[in-house]
């Protein structure tokens, strides 16, 4: 484990409030300078907050990663990238597991009402404000609940990456590439949102790859948007398996919903368990207490494959 990996665990490893990020901020811009690196903050949408590390407008490729921390909740976010069906039918039963407590609790105060100092006339009222009251609880535990503690894969994982990528990429490549830590993505991909806006023609055909929950399984999936089609060999070349890792990179068929999705040349990398009996490759433990998977194999060979992909695509 690197001296920077070490030091985001102890200091930085929940990054949620205005003051944890200033301070994780503060942190990168310092690592950055130490490197020769100049970076910036910009502002976007809902005070989203992303660092950038180099210069996007003469980079050839872009390295990115959300540094924000999602709240902790009861059950994880389940993802199979390759199967939309599986994920599909647990996301209705995690919403189905929300809406009935909320039709449970309103069935109940409306079996109670009568026993209490309400006029019948205003029951129903009352019943639907329980059910939606409910409901909005969940959806501001998703978005503003207090803070997962455990941040192992995501997404340290990807933070660390970039931290790695930054001090180990050889002086005659880092004009070639830049780094962007992007803020809000828990809260629906906002800060990549707004570096695509604000960077449009910059990011019209250049490649970027995100690093999302790469910590957590041996198998690492590279999720190529189709135009990025035209970087699959480089990426078969720098990013060679071997006995502690396994690659896959697709390119139809595939959903996995990160930041990379709002650039046209975005590649989304993340790793994943396989399961023994179906062989679905899938995403678990984030979200919760249980995110303390750090595989530091994965980290090495993601940032020895990102400078060789580099250099490639510089020699092009």
């Amino acid at each position: 484990m690197t001296q920077t990996t070490k030091t985001v665990f102890e200091k930085y490893e929940i990054r949620k409030t205005k003051k944890q990020k200033s301070a994780f901020i503060d942190y990168v811009k310092s690592i950055a300078a130490e490197n020769g690196y100049q970076s910036t903050v910009e502002k976007g949408t809902l005070g989203a907050r992303n660092i950038v590390v180099g210069s996007p407008e003469k980079a050839k490729v872009i390295y990115t990663a959300h540094y924000d921390t999602c709240p902790v909740l009861p059950f994880p976010n389940f993802i199979t990238p390759k199967n939309f069906l599986i994920y599909l039918l647990y996301q209705i039963a995690i919403m189905l597991l929300v809406f009935i407590p909320a039709i449970l609790l309103s069935a109940l105060f409306e079996w109670i009402a009568p026993s209490l100092p309400i006029d019948p006339g205003d029951v129903s009222f009352w019943s639907l404000m329980i059910y939606e009251a409910v409901l909005i609880g969940f959806i501001i535990l998703l978005l503003a609940g207090p803070a997962n503690k455990h941040t192992a894969n995501d997404n340290t994982s990807g933070v660390t990456t970039l931290l790695n990528l930054m001090i180990a990429m050889p002086e005659e490549l880092r004009e070639n590439a830049a780094f962007v830590f992007f803020d809000l993505e828990e809260s629906g991909l906002i800060g990549s949102s707004s570096f695509a806006n604000k960077h449009k023609q910059t990011m019209k055909n250049k490649p970027l790859i995100n690093f999302d929950c790469v910590s957590d399984g041996e198998h690492i999936l590279f999720v190529v948007r189709k135009k990025a089609d035209i970087y699959v060999p480089m990426l078969k070349k720098a990013f060679s398996e071997n006995e502690n890792v396994k690659v896959e990179i697709v390119t139809k068929g595939v959903f996995y919903p990160s930041d990379q999705a709002n650039f046209a040349g975005g590649i989304g990398v993340a790793a994943l368990k396989k399961s023994k009996r179906l062989g679905i490759l899938y995403m678990d433990r984030i979200h919760t207490g249980r995110d303390t998977v750090y595989r530091e194999e994965n980290i090495a060979f993601l940032t020895q494959g990102t400078i060789k992909f580099t250099e490639l695509l510089s020699n092009s």
